[in-house]
């Protein structure tokens, strides 16, 4: 059964690391141009892997994040 109220604390942070993958890609492309796909594919694995301990380090993780 999924749990409504993890849910309903982590979707939000998901979003924003969402949006946050095409923000940072916007921006290295604006900055540097095309870059290609396996460097387009590296830059959204380090957004994503460094987004929790970021979020977590800023005090506004969810509680869910805190109890694993």
């Amino acid at each position: 059964m999924v749990d409504t109220e993890t849910l309903r604390q982590v979707l939000p942070h998901y979003v924003a690391m969402f949006l946050l993958v095409f923000l940072v890609l916007t921006l290295v492309r604006a900055l540097v141009g095309e870059i290609g796909f396996w460097a387009e594919l590296v830059v959204i694995v380090a957004v994503v892997f460094a987004y929790r301990p970021v979020v977590q380090r800023l005090d506004v993780a969810p509680e869910a994040w805190e109890r694993q």
